[in-house]
């Protein structure tokens, strides 16, 4: 039985792999540039929530190009491995299309497109759920579960695309996240 890694065990920084760069890096922070203008003309109260907010969709767009490059091989995007995974992790391997919204959090429309997606490529199956005629399950096939395996094993290598990130670093952020989605309600805490 495999160990799982805690966050103590992250390989160092560097032994994770190439990375994908920009594309072409400015010659300035664009959002230390913004900071500035925005305490000249708001002062510096309203700087500091801007700056956290834009590094953080900044950051969100980086990661995601690192996933998404590093799962193209199984012709998978972020969004279809999570829906994947959660097949995957699921006791039976099945879960209805409701409950996969609901754990994912996107509107049941999006479910049915990452299923497709999903059933296209021959990772999932979709069928009416035995005992609720209302009801649509999804299920990982056997091919599925390898792929789901495989890129999960891709992207434990290039440590979910967070390089050069320590791991106080990484466990810091996900408890300052945290903090702010227990106060939006994200989740009963």
């Amino acid at each position: 039985m495999r160990r799982e890694a805690s966050h103590g065990d992250l390989p160092p920084p560097g032994a994770c792999g190439k990375l994908p760069r920009v594309p072409e890096p400015l010659s300035f922070d664009p959002i230390e540039e913004a900071g500035r203008q925005w305490r000249k003309h708001w002062g510096r109260a309203s700087a500091a929530p801007m700056m956290a907010v834009t590094s953080i969709m900044r950051a969100q767009q980086i990661v995601i190009a690192r996933l998404n490059e590093s799962l193209a091989p199984y012709e998978l995007t972020f969004a279809r491995y999570e829906a994947l995974m959660l097949l995957y992790l699921s006791r039976r391997g099945s879960l209805p299309l409701g409950k996969m919204g609901a754990r994912l959090q996107v509107h049941p429309a999006s479910v049915t497109n990452l299923i497709d997606g999903l059933e296209k490529l021959g990772y999932a199956t979709r069928a009416p759920h035995p005992s609720d005629r209302r009801t649509t399950l999804a299920t990982i096939t056997a091919r599925g579960r390898k792929v789901a395996a495989e890129a999960t094993e891709q992207l434990n290598a290039i440590r979910f695309g967070t390089a050069p990130l320590g791991a106080a670093e990484l466990n810091g952020t996900s408890d300052a996240l945290r903090r702010l989605r227990v106060g939006a309600g994200d989740f009963a805490a």
